[in-house]
């Protein structure tokens, strides 16, 4: 972090701030089991209670500020404004984890990079991400969340994007924001924040956002199908992926890290913003083969007999669950799809629409088994005609004693859910426990 001395942190954060170890902050915490020397550990909701713990582990000071959120959001602010770094602000109705490590991966073999741990996208990760800039930084990488209008442009108050990536629109946050048009119009908040010269990287053939694409002062990049940076060629083996793409008109190979298409789309974004920052294009091979992917996002687990885990539960909505059963039925090759799909949640009056339609898919990628979990998962049953097996199960728990019935060595299984249900559980389960003989 850029240093700031107790004094600066008082001026930008309002609340009682203990003096600790020292007078000079160098990094920013939440969470006092992590106090390295040098840290200001901010009290958030019961973190007062372990404020003692924090100036005991050698924090620089303990700050309960008066509202965490205002205080973070001074602090980053302040060390924001002292760094030269650019900063590459990523959100969308989904892969908004995924295209920041992979953008991240393109850009550290070229330059200095930050980037935000796992969702750090909110009003105290965002914050956070920023705290973490040095001196040396070059670029930066955060990632922005969103659960109505107006939070995206609060926080890019705070992190004042040089690029935007909107990866995606679709139906997510429904029971708030209502339609695709108004979810449209909380990510196009970021487009509106970029300074004079920035650029907005967008989906191509979007039609949700065009509306908002008309500023002439800012480059927009488009990525996807006739757009500025385009597919051309897709193959996956052994958890890794060949893609050959036109980027600006140049043609490129790349070899990556993981191994589902939707994730080369994702990579399509992130060139696209890496050659906003200036990075060599030639040279963005040297970052694919080392990207790596945050967890719970179709991360792999070897199974017996051949068998893959495709653990993808950290969070679900339409677009992303269709994506994660395309790819199941890639990865599977020869062996049987299993499917264990928790509620998608915050779909509003629409839920058991959209989940029917999941249940479709399902049906097209030729799923052999599908453990449907949650009270929205009727859904998937109702739209999986065709579908060999189907297992409905009201819990977590449930579900679990259900895949264990059906589970065979050799499967190959998808676990996917909302983060709310909790399918991580099953995951781990199946990572530990046999398929039965």
């Amino acid at each position: 972090m850029i240093p700031l001395t107790l004094e600066e942190i008082g001026r930008v954060a309002t609340g009682e701030l203990r003096p600790g170890a020292g007078d000079t902050v160098t990094g920013v915490t939440i969470d006092s089991r992590r106090v390295e020397p040098g840290d200001l550990f901010v009290a958030v909701g019961r973190g007062v209670d372990f404020a003692e713990e924090a100036l005991g582990a050698g924090a620089a000071a303990a700050l309960l500020p008066e509202d965490a959120f205002t205080a973070l959001a001074g602090i980053a602010r302040e060390v924001r404004s002292r760094s030269n770094a650019k900063v590459v602000a990523v959100t969308g109705s989904t892969a908004k984890t995924s295209t920041k490590d992979i953008l991240a991966g393109l850009c550290r073999p070229h330059a200095r990079t930050v980037a935000a741990e796992g969702s750090q996208n909110n009003e105290v990760g965002l914050p956070l991400t920023l705290c973490k800039l040095e001196p040396d930084t070059e670029v930066a990488v955060v990632e922005m969340g969103m659960r109505g209008l107006g939070q995206i442009a609060e926080l890019c108050e705070v992190a004042r994007p040089d690029v935007g990536i909107i990866t995606a629109v679709g139906p997510v946050h429904l029971e708030i924001l209502g339609s695709i048009e108004r979810v449209a119009q909380a990510k196009a908040e970021l487009i509106e924040a970029l300074p004079p010269g920035g650029t907005a990287v967008v989906p191509a053939n979007q039609p949700y956002l065009e509306p908002y694409l008309t500023r002439t002062d800012i480059e927009i990049y488009r990525f996807g199908e006739g757009g500025d940076v385009s597919l051309t060629y897709f193959a996956a083996h052994d958890g890794q992926a060949r893609l050959k793409v036109v980027a600006f008109g140049r043609p490129l190979t790349l070899e990556f890290s993981f191994s589902s298409r939707y994730n080369a789309t994702n990579a399509l974004a992130a060139l696209a913003a890496y050659h906003a920052l200036g990075l060599p294009l030639g040279k963005a091979g040297r970052g694919a083969r080392h990207v790596q992917l945050s967890r719970l996002r179709g991360e792999e687990v070897s199974l017996p007999e051949g068998g893959i885990l495709i653990n993808d539960c950290y969070n679900a909505n339409p677009l992303s669950m269709a994506a994660a059963l395309e790819h199941l039925a890639e990865r599977a090759g020869d062996h049987r799809k299993v499917a264990v799909l928790g509620d998608m949640a915050e779909l509003g009056p629409g839920a058991p629409s959209y989940h029917r339609e999941v249940g479709a898919a399902a049906a097209r990628a030729r799923v052999d088994v599908l453990v449907a979990v949650g009270p929205l998962a009727h859904g998937y049953v109702e739209g999986a005609r065709g579908v060999p097996t189907v297992r409905w199960a009201p819990t977590v728990e449930a579900g679990l004693a259900a895949l264990r019935q059906l589970l065979q060595p050799g499967d190959c299984v998808l676990v996917k859910g909302s983060r709310s249900m909790g399918l991580e559980a099953i995951g781990e389960a199946v990572a530990v426990v046999p398929a039965r003989s």
